[in-house]
């Protein structure tokens, strides 16, 4: 694994605008960093990476259905009683999902090790999916990279394959509609892409803000024209989705969500500790506890604290001998904590880098590369392609 710097491509902001990645640059700041490229062996993402992340995945739809069956789990899991019942059914029913994302930390020698899995609503699929594959082509195109390089990333084919089995299987000719809040440019964008790629599955589809989401006399929601909503992909969490005005509403919809409700079982940091008593000692998991539990002695001194529901490094602190030696504010602060042992991410040229592994319909189908100046990655940390080669 290695960090090579490289010559952006000329005009490539122009590009991106012109393919709606309006949020390559953050305050002012660079999102999309093509100032360089992580290289990796083919054995270094087959073995190290893939083959984790899809015996994780299944050690983690392993602890959904033990879940849905116990109410200490789901208690312990901040899931509200009301909803309990509405979760196990569509469990039960094996409620299509699509995608999620494992985020691990990987230094191309030592196992990769699990921090958490944004399995609800992660984002960062537009750039992992097509933009970096993109820049992959043009850089062969341009001699910059010889041919017969490569890059983990069937991210869009798998898509659009469960796309299409979700048409067939559940939607048919029904509308299935996109939803996210205002003011997110960032979100609009992936679900933006989301919708494409359902269009090219063949799929009819909507947009529709989840601040316009309405419910019917007949307890179904509703669009803007009242129109009932049969199908809906919602970059908005499930806990919000149940604190929402309509969130009573959600056991008697007709509507089918994806991510299903039963994610709301992985949507949480609390599916960690749960996965550390299950499958204690993995070489991919890291000692982790509820606060409220007596930590076990692999914890150590050095750890860090996040709470169920947060995203994007919002409100984690990095803990040492009880001392908060580093943090990041944010909303998430009515929620309970978990404790995980420090693992910090490795640093290639003073950058502390994260790989992101996507899973689609219970396959792995490629990575993203985030790096932050801090051990924290956070929303504005920059996105870095990267290749195959060896």
């Amino acid at each position: 694994m290695l960090r090579i710097t490289s010559a952006p491509r000329k005009d490539w902001t122009k590009l991106a605008e012109s393919l709606g990645f309006r949020f390559h640059t953050i305050g002012g700041d660079a999102y999309w960093d093509e100032s360089a490229y992580y290289q990796f062996t083919m054995k270094q993402i087959e073995t190290d990476i893939e083959d984790p992340t899809a015996e994780i995945h299944q050690m983690c739809l392993h602890l959904v259905d033990r879940a849905v069956n116990s109410e200490q789990m789901m208690e312990r899991l901040r899931i509200p009683e009301y909803f309990w019942d509405y979760v196990r059914e569509s469990w039960l029913r094996q409620d299509a999902h699509l995608y999620g994302r494992m985020d691990f930390s990987y230094d191309g020698k030592s196992a990769a090790k699990f921090y958490e899995y944004n399995a609800d609503t992660p984002t960062s699929l537009y750039e992992s999916a097509f933009f970096q594959w993109l820049w992959l082509e043009q850089m062969i195109d341009e001699k910059k990279l010889p041919p017969d390089i490569d890059q983990f990333n069937i991210i869009q084919e798998m898509l659009i394959e469960a796309l299409i089995l979700l048409r067939k299987q559940k939607m048919g000719g029904e509308l299935l509609y996109f939803s996210c809040s205002k003011d997110s440019e960032e979100d609009y964008g992936t679900v933006e892409y989301f919708r494409d790629c359902a269009v090219q599955a063949g799929l009819s589809t909507r947009f529709i803000h989840t601040e316009d989401i309405g419910v019917s006399s007949e307890g179904q929601f509703t669009d803007l024209d009242d129109m009932t909503i049969p199908g809906m992909f919602k970059l908005y969490p499930w806990e919000f989705m149940f604190e929402e005005a309509f969130g009573t509403y959600l056991p008697g919809s007709d509507t089918l969500f994806i991510e299903p409700p039963w994610k709301s079982i992985l949507s949480n940091k609390g599916i960690l500790p749960l996965l550390w008593q299950e499958f204690k000692g993995h070489p991919n998991l890291l000692p982790c506890y509820f606060e409220d539990d007596v930590p076990g002695e692999d914890l150590g001194n050095h750890y860090v604290k996040k709470p169920f529901f947060s995203r994007e490094g919002a409100n984690i602190s990095v803990m040492e001998k009880g001392d908060r030696v580093l943090s990041v504010d944010g909303p998430y602060v009515d929620s309970g904590y978990i404790l995980q042992k420090y693992s910090p991410l490795p640093e290639f040229a003073g950058n502390h880098t994260l790989v992101g592994s996507w899973v689609i319909a219970d396959r792995p189908a490629g990575i993203g590369i985030r790096e932050d100046n801090s051990v924290i990655t956070k929303d504005s940390s920059r996105f870095v392609p990267h290749i195959i080669r060896g």
